[in-house]
């Protein structure tokens, strides 16, 4: 209660104000779509991005002011949905770290319409984009039988959250030094709020969030902070779910599951293994509390340094130029035990990819970032933010309890070959909510193949990825979209071939 009523403090009548004083911008017809006018927000329109390819849809990139004394922007990118945008739910991505890009992670690399050329020249078409999902599907089977309305696709909006990631920034230095997650959700919040009056017909337009890895805690830390805030109707936001994969939950049970995953998999020895369940007390949040412990789990670490901890049966990058900074390594925060996703897909060498696109001036200038004179240093993940990252709770479980007893629509999905934030963490997790089972463990079907397995709980679906790594999207998007459009509308897996 108190911390909702900080939140109440610092947001309430800031957004009031806020809302109240904002212009509505003029409205434009789009003559290729039929779609209907729409109010939205010009000036952040791109237009002349290098190499895109020609789309049938808008797509809108800029900066939303979250803290006008301190300077603090966050950066967005937001693609309509490909037909009837004003019919469609809309939906927030981010990425985790914490300090990663969603930008250079989920916008470029795994369900936004374009994908970056190998060079960084230009832009590929993504034709498992979760904002054109109706030209993807299958045409037989069961999508077929959805009707124009359905809502099979979505208008996507990427945000580099918090300060410091990607594009986004703050004027005042010391705003950094005070990152954590109740900052971001509180950030998050305000630019939700403030973006709505760039785009105001989808202020009340169905709402949900997806995100994986670190915004495992993200995800629900805002959607319990917007269920809180919703008991103000001037402050309403129609959220109606949010969606995860291979999700950071529960400190405690992520590390065991890590482990256990490590050890299944090959990873570690039967002695390494022993040692850490003998040694660690992973439930007091500190596994290097003592040094057989310490040693051991370093041991684990150091062999996941050898392959790719997100992926563990493809390829690292051995041409890395980024490597310098940490991108080669599994990276660790010792007081938060966090780790960002660094590499993985078919293409390890994605990231690089993405960071030559996005420090060229064009692109910069195409996606509002720059002036010509003042370019911005993109990375795909903030080392400095990861490293210092002030508060994480070691619990997401609590915030689970809560919103399903409030109805939220609340799907989980894990990629199997994940080392990072393994199946089996997940599992773990989810179990601690002890929901009675509603539909028992079965696998489901994509293109008459078993995509992977799926069980249905009171007020949860959890969902797995025969094959696929930390970023399931990358690795199986075709199926990811499958996932996203039942998702969507609210429907079991199909688990008929």
């Amino acid at each position: 209660m108190g911390f909702v009523l900080k939140v109440m403090g610092f947001l309430g009548w800031a957004l009031l104000s806020l809302i109240a004083i904002v212009p509505v911008v003029a409205a434009r017809h789009r003559p290729w779509s039929h779609s209907k006018k729409v109010n939205i927000s010009e000036e952040d329109l791109v237009t002349e991005l290098a190499g895109q390819p020609k789309v049938e849809f808008s797509h809108y990139a800029g900066y939303v002011t979250v803290n006008e004394k301190h300077g603090r922007a966050l950066f967005y990118w937001f693609y309509e949905a490909s037909s009837h945008p004003e019919e469609k739910p809309l939906v927030l991505w981010l990425n985790g770290g914490p300090g990663c890009s969603s930008v250079g992670y989920g916008a470029t690399q795994e369900i936004g319409p374009f994908t970056v050329d190998t060079d960084g020249s230009g832009l590929k078409l993504n034709p498992y984009s979760w904002n054109r999902a109706r030209f993807t599907l299958p045409s037989e089977g069961w999508r077929s039988r959805l009707l124009p309305s359905d809502p099979d696709e979505a208008n996507m909006l990427f945000l580099e959250s918090p300060a410091g990631v990607g594009f986004s920034y703050s004027n005042t230095t010391t705003d950094y030094d005070t990152l954590g997650d109740s900052v971001t959700a509180k950030d998050t919040y305000i630019f939700l709020h403030k973006w709505f009056n760039k785009f105001p017909t989808y202020r009340h337009r169905s709402f949900y969030i997806a995100g994986e890895s670190y915004a495992g805690k993200y995800v629900p830390e805002l959607a319990e902070l917007i269920y809180d805030m919703n008991k103000h109707p001037s402050l309403h936001i129609n959220l109606k779910g949010f969606l995860l994969g291979n999700p950071e939950t529960s400190d405690a049970d992520d590390w065991r599951g890590m482990v256990d995953y490590a050890w299944s998999h090959a990873v570690i020895s039967d002695e390494t293994h022993k040692i850490i369940k003998e040694s660690c007390n992973f439930d007091k949040g500190d596994p290097w509390s003592n040094d057989s412990c310490s040693q051991a789990v370093d041991e684990l670490l150091n062999q996941y340094k050898e392959i790719d901890i997100y992926s563990l049966y493809t390829s690292v990058c051995t041409n890395s130029t980024s490597s310098n900074d940490g991108s080669m390594q599994v990276m660790y925060n010792s007081k938060s035990k966090m780790m960002p996703r660094i590499m993985g897909g078919y293409d390890p060498c994605l990231d690089d990819y993405a960071k030559t696109f996005y420090n060229r001036p064009d692109v910069q200038k195409a996606l509002h970032v720059s002036d010509d004179l003042h370019l911005k240093n993109w990375s795909i993940c903030n080392y400095k933010i990861f490293r210092e990252w002030s508060e994480s709770r070691p619990s997401i479980v609590p915030i689970y309890k809560k919103l399903i007893a409030a109805g939220l629509r609340i799907w989980v999905y894990s990629g199997d070959t994940d080392g990072r934030v393994p199946v089996l963490s997940t599992r773990y997790s989810l179990g601690a909510l002890e929901l009675p089972i509603t539909r028992a463990w079965r696998p489901w079907y994509h293109q008459k193949q078993v995509g992977g397995w799926f069980q249905e709980y009171e007020g949860l679906t959890f969902a797995t990825f025969r094959g696929a790594g930390h970023a399931v999207p990358t690795f199986k998007p075709s199926e990811s979209l499958a996932l996203f459009a039942s998702f969507l509308a609210g429907e079991s897996m199909p688990s008929e071939r």
